[in-house]
């Protein structure tokens, strides 16, 4: 077999491959024994007819395009390893030439990974923001801390931001009820936002018994398409919250004295804010290669998946939208070029307890039992996915190693001492 590979553009190629037939002949033999087993002629079995009867009956034609088919998938793969061609997205194929019992040539238009050339990593330098903890940091961590002690009293009077309801709702369109379109003594913290656009506003204001309906988008309507919403407020409850001294400590902590509940909360919240600088300047680093690599992505794979977003939403029309998804979809490929580039040249691999510590904390953020999660994650499909995420993860960590990072004031960031330990991990998972 003979091959040459022709640069189209940095994304794409033409590979021209010339097989002799005798390379092609075990293929032919199992094509006829494919159509030997599908075709129905009388006297003789299915997978019993003779390949002189199926070249008269089927035809010889069918038989060498049936061999063919089945060849290109091994042709080529073998043609892209010896020529290091990384292609991604659909080959086109186009049979060139066929000359029976002599050879066979054809040729394959696909687009590929481009040719990227990685800087030295330890000449580049990110900035990251300096850890500061105020005392409003701290004393917002101790309000949040003092809202799952506190205690619900209901309460005659109008609803104000920060009260808590029990209420109806129904929602209509063109004065008929949607189906499933109402629900009754729903517990709500007004000013909250958690809920639908204009029920907030709506509620405040509002008395003991007292109706008031709106107009808001619906989940399942299209863009631009609203209903009308119905609010009864049945019940109006207040929070009371626990003094703030020490047997508040005592109560919400391990601590003795509110002074030491705060002096933990400040350290908590230093150590996470430090862990954010490892976090930010992974972005930083992969925002400032993408800006000055000027990565060539695939045009032909950059249509497709913008397409499948937008259809997914419906939104295929939609020409800002499309602006705006197509640079997303743009950023995340060039990204995963770069990570791979980094895989493949620093050699990363990961094992099998990374890839199991990945799944575990993956299981966690999701509410799921690590084996769930697994069993769904292979039932998708999403295996190899998941493992090129790790990889990449670890192929950034690699790079960033390297990389100068300081802090706002100019002070030297030791990623290594960012990284989280389990402590760490369950402390941001709470945050």
């Amino acid at each position: 077999m003979k091959s040459a590979v022709e640069t189209l553009s940095p994304t794409r190629v033409r590979i021209s491959i010339d097989v002799d037939f005798k390379e092609l002949e075990p293929h032919v033999k199992t094509a006829y024994q494919t159509i030997s087993e599908k075709v129905v002629i009388p006297g003789f079995r299915k997978g019993k007819v003779p390949a002189s009867l199926i070249d008269q009956r089927v035809g010889r034609a069918a038989v060498l395009d049936e061999a063919i088919n089945s060849a290109l998938p091994s042709f080529y793969t073998q043609v892209t390893r010896e020529h290091d061609v990384l292609p991604i997205g659909r080959p086109a194929v186009d049979i060139t030439s066929l000359e029976d019992n002599k050879a066979v040539s054809f040729t394959v238009e696909v687009e590929i990974r481009p040719e990227i050339t990685l800087p030295d990593f330890s000449s580049l330098e990110v900035k990251v923001d300096d850890v500061a903890v105020t005392d409003k940091d701290v004393d917002d961590q101790i309000d949040e801390l003092r809202k799952r002690f506190g205690t619900l009293t209901t309460v005659e009077k109008t609803v104000e931001d920060g009260d808590f309801v029990s209420m109806d709702l129904l929602a209509s369109v063109d004065g008929k009820e949607i189906d499933g379109g109402s629900a009754n003594g729903i517990s709500y913290e007004v000013g909250s936002k958690k809920m639908i656009v204009g029920l907030d506003e709506a509620l405040v204001g509002m008395k003991l018994g007292e109706s008031k309906s709106f107009n808001a988008p619906l989940v399942g309507m299209e863009e631009g398409q609203s209903g009308d919403i119905k609010v009864t407020v049945q019940a109006v409850k207040t929070r009371e919250l626990p003094e703030l001294n020490d047997e508040f400590a005592k109560l919400a902590s391990e601590f003795d004295t509110l002074e030491d509940l705060k002096k933990d909360t400040r350290e908590r919240l230093t150590r996470l804010k430090a862990m954010e600088q490892g976090a930010q300047a992974r972005d930083l680093l992969v925002q400032q290669l993408i800006d000055t690599m000027n990565v060539p992505v695939p045009e032909g794979i950059v249509e497709e998946e913008v397409n499948a977003h937008l259809e997914k939403e419906n939104r295929l029309d939609d020409d800002t939208h499309r602006k705006e998804v197509t640079e997303e979809i743009i950023k995340s490929i060039s990204t995963d070029f770069i990570l791979d580039a980094i895989v493949r040249k620093e050699e990363v691999q990961i094992t099998d307890m990374e890839m199991t510590e990945y799944l575990v904390r993956s299981a966690a953020r999701y509410g799921m039992a690590p084996e769930q999660f697994i069993q769904e994650v292979q039932q998708s499909g999403q295996v190899s996915t998941l493992v090129a995420d790790v990889t990449r993860t670890k192929a950034l960590a690699v790079a960033l190693e390297r990389v100068k990072v300081t802090d706002a004031s100019g002070r030297a960031v030791d990623l290594e001492a960012l990284r989280p330990k389990p402590a760490d991990e369950s402390e941001a998972a709470a945050e």
